[in-house]
């Protein structure tokens, strides 16, 4: 029989909890009833001062608040439960109704704390609470006009919310502090006094160390008379003083209250009756009341994992905070106020930047026990979740200012603006955000911010992020397989499965998607390069890149890259290229990677110039695949005279043992002929150095979104040893890492026994063979450079494979007429006829492509 839950309350955890249930609940064993005291649905409370501008409350719904098609929810908006019977197990409603339960969830949330101050309930004197309080202070906000004077009392984080509102609105706005700075909760005399200079210098006027006397009705408005009789003249006052749990109906239902205030409950969340349980602030959790909504969701979490049978317990509170106040970064985490007995402190106080970073550590100054950043807070990602743990350098060098700490800490602190998915401009805040309201999982923060949704280069920062937040990750490639990609490539590796019907047929469930396949066909090239990328079911796994062995530009034209090993090109091959780009009309473009990219081409032309390429010894340079692109050189000791060894040759070794290596991501390599760098090794996964006695061996470097330079790895090697460290290296990285990681994320990830960091870590892998896997990492890479055969020439061998060069299957012999290039600049660019992207502008000469 189906069983009845009441909610209480449709705040933000109120809807995470009936969300929770409902995702659980496969067999539908609840029904749930949820009131409403609000007439809106859950929206998002943590943001509500982004409603001031916008005035549109739907921008703050929560995805999902109104359960449409869900027949097991019944969400009455408008109605508040006025009594509860717990003998009868029954409801009262504002509407009239009684409810049966076979469990109540009491999701009632806080209200805002009044101080009993005479005048205190004068109609321009307002909450900070909800939309509709909002609303209120609106009102008298545009009755008043631009440039009066509004009153905040309380000098915390709601508060100097509510005067950024009233900024917005247009109010000079005055926050009034009982203690002797600004958010005292949060940060200590020397945070609040940056934060209030930076505040001050936004238009906020402060007034701390002193109280609110009365307020008292005036000409125009309120007389606030402060409790240093100075006097404030304004049109109306918000209080901001704090919140208090919303626990008067427990109170009345006589259940058991927390000492100061809230439903105690045990760590199951269930309340002094067993049939009630209660969530979020109105929670008072073996006695104490936690005030954010991370905690909040947590306990939501627990009540409904309880009611489907689990044993689920509160774990905590993380009550760590970072946020920006009126584009002003502040955060907090663990013991910021060294409360901790013997607690000794770190500062750096920058008042001409603006600036004030505290860490708080152990006696011994080996523990990191919390922090406090103001001004600027890029480093909370990376600090927070070090505190409890050994410090990984001297605590100063975690503070110190920008660029100086960066080495200590990683590149993973990176601040909120941080551009994280460049496809769909997503920043790290926007992708934070979206894990602090609750996406627990990369689907959700897709979702939310449509990050990861198109090229999916970003998940893996995704992933990492999700960790930081204490989200624990699935280690799923999608939802079609339970395993992770190191997995899967474990299972292919030992099975020899070499179809991905086959694998999923036994590994997986479903028909696979645009995640899995590709990944598969990449394991599968990887395992074994006898198989041509586009043979049988394989070609049908492959993105639209690999699919026509091309890289598809923004017209639907495609790029063609020779592969020039180690910069070097004969000057046959040199005039062929020039005559191919002259007789198909190519743009040619050389890259930096030291070859020559060909843009223009369309489908059909793809194995004509690839043949003529082939004849005069060039083969494909997988600019299109996630493999080796390039192994970069200078002249070395050949030709110049600082060179020490000849990074040419070893340059054109590498490419040649490693080219068409299928991998997670691209791989680049570089050769330097000495220390001069010309060559800019330390910026590659794998990068090669000249010295007197050999080569150093440098590994995890790359550019894009969080540039990281190469670390040593080993020393004066010789060349035999080189390769084979190389090829150890390789090939761990192709079976351990995650989909579409490059090789410094995968590197940094990594973690040997004991805590033991990366980088000794791989050293002891690769050059001690700790793990007695070298043999067979070497063995892997022979049977790679055995099996290698350029993927155009065997296309070209392959009637049945060109057959898929065409623009349109059922016309192959018709070109893409919507192809086409503007040829008026200085450059041949490519465009769309017929869309509106077609330049327009006067004096624009576009041809239709149809040389060649």
């Amino acid at each position: 029989m189906r069983k009845t839950a009441v909610v209480v309350g449709h705040g933000m955890v109120g809807h995470r909890f009936v969300e929770a249930l409902r995702a659980r609940d496969e067999a539908g064993q609840w029904q749930v009833v949820v009131l409403s005291e609000e007439s809106l649905a859950a929206y998002d409370r943590v943001g509500l001062s982004s409603y001031v501008g916008s005035w549109n409350a739907g921008q703050l719904a929560l995805p999902g608040n109104g359960y449409d098609g869900d027949d097991l929810v019944d969400l009455r908006l408008g109605v508040r439960a006025e009594s509860i019977d717990r003998a009868a197990r029954k409801v009262t409603t504002s509407a009239g109704d009684v409810l049966g339960y076979d469990a109540l969830v009491l999701a009632t949330g806080s209200y805002a704390f009044v101080p009993p101050v005479p005048g205190h309930d004068l109609p321009e004197c307002f909450v900070y609470r909800t939309i509709a309080d909002l609303d209120g202070i609106r009102t008298a906000a545009e009755a008043a006009g631009p440039g009066a004077h509004g009153v905040v009392v309380g000098g915390g984080l709601l508060g100097l919310e509510a005067a950024n509102a009233l900024r917005l609105m247009g109010l000079t706005p005055h926050v009034v502090e009982y203690n002797n700075w600004l958010m005292p909760a949060q940060v200590d005399e020397g945070g609040g006094a940056i934060l209030e200079t930076l505040v001050t210098k936004l238009g906020l006027q402060v007034h701390t160390g002193v109280g609110t006397a009365s307020v008292e009705q005036a000409a125009g408005g309120l007389r606030v008379t402060l409790s240093d009789e100075s006097v404030i003249d304004a049109a109306l006052l918000v209080f901001s003083a704090g919140v208090r749990p919303r626990d008067q109906i427990a109170k009345d239902a006589g259940l058991e209250i927390g000492p100061r205030g809230g439903v105690r409950t045990d760590l199951g969340l269930r309340t002094s009756d067993p049939d009630i349980y209660a969530v979020g602030e109105v929670a008072a959790v073996e006695g104490a009341c936690y005030g954010l909504v991370a905690p909040g969701y947590s306990t939501a979490e627990v009540v409904a994992d309880r009611l489907l049978g689990g044993a689920g317990e509160f774990p905590g509170a993380d009550m760590s905070t970072k946020l920006k106040l009126l584009g002003v970064d502040v955060a907090s985490f663990g013991d910021a106020h060294a409360k901790t007995e013997g607690a000794l402190s770190v500062v750096l106080h920058d008042a001409a930047k603006g600036s004030y970073a505290k860490l708080v550590v152990s006696d011994d100054a080996q523990t990191l026990l919390g922090g406090i950043l103001v001004g600027d807070a890029s480093q909370y990602a990376a600090l927070r979740p070090l505190v409890g743990s050994p410090l990984p350098a001297e605590p100063a060098a975690l503070i110190a200012p920008a660029g100086a700490g960066d080495s200590v800490l990683g590149a993973d602190a990176l601040p909120d603006e941080a551009q994280v998915c460049s496809c769909n401009n997503v920043s790290k805040g926007a992708i934070c955000g979206a894990i602090a309201d609750g996406a627990c999982d990369i689907a959700e923060v897709k979702k939310c911010t449509s990050a990861g949704t198109s090229c999916g280069g970003c998940v893996p920062m995704i992933k990492k992020l999700l960790e930081q937040s204490g989200v624990e990750m699935s280690k799923a490639l999608c939802e079609h397989f339970g395993q992770s990609r190191a997995e899967l490539f474990h299972i292919v590796q030992a099975t020899g499965i070499r179809t991905f019907t086959e694998l999923i047929h036994k590994h997986g469930k479903g028909a696979g998607c645009d995640i899995c396949k590709p990944t598969v066909a990449s394991i599968l090239a990887s395992t074994n390069t006898a198989d041509h990328v586009l043979d049988g079911e394989t070609a049908a796994l492959q993105d639209t890149n690999d699919h026509f062995l091309a890289n598809m530009q923004k017209n639907g034209t495609y790029s063609v890259v020779p592969r020039m090993p180690g910069g070097e090109c004969t000057p046959e091959q040199l005039i062929e290229i020039g005559t191919i780009a002259q007789d198909f009309g190519l743009y040619v473009k050389l890259t930096g990677g030291q070859r020559i990219d060909l843009f223009g081409a369309r489908v059909e032309q793809l194995p004509a110039i690839w043949q003529r390429l082939v004849d005069v010894g060039m083969e494909s340079g997988h600019a299109y695949g996630k493999s080796l692109r390039t192994v970069k050189s200078c002249v070395g000791s050949t030709w110049c005279r600082y060179g020490q060894q000849d990074s040419v040759g070893m340059a054109v070794r590498l490419e040649l043992r490693y080219r068409g290596l299928r991998s997670p991501h691209k791989l680049k390599l570089a050769v330097s002929g000495c220390a001069r760098e010309c060559a800019e090794a330390r910026g590659k996964d794998v990068g090669v150095i000249a010295t007197e006695n050999g080569w150093n061996l440098y590994v995890g470097g790359n550019g894009g979104l969080t540039p990281k330079h190469a670390v040593l790895l080993a020393g004066d090697l010789d060349d035999e040893t080189l390769i084979r460290y190389i090829d150890r290296y390789l090939m761990f990285y192709i079976r351990t890492a995650d989909r579409l990681q490059r090789t410094a994320p995968w590197q940094e990830a990594l973690a040997g026994p004991g805590g033991m960091d990366s980088i000794t870590y791989l050293e002891q892998v690769i050059c001690q063979d700790s793990l007695g896997i070298g043999a067979e990492l070497e063995a892997a890479m022979e049977a790679h450079t055995r099996g290698y055969r350029d993927e155009w020439a065997a296309v070209l061998d392959d009637p049945e494979k060109l057959k898929r060069f065409v623009s349109f299957v059922n016309a192959p012999d018709e070109s893409d007429p919507t192809i086409g290039f503007d040829e008026s600049g200085p450059r041949k660019v490519p465009v769309l006829l017929g869309t509106p992207e077609l330049p327009t502008r006067a004096g624009t000469a576009v041809t239709a492509g149809t040389s060649g």
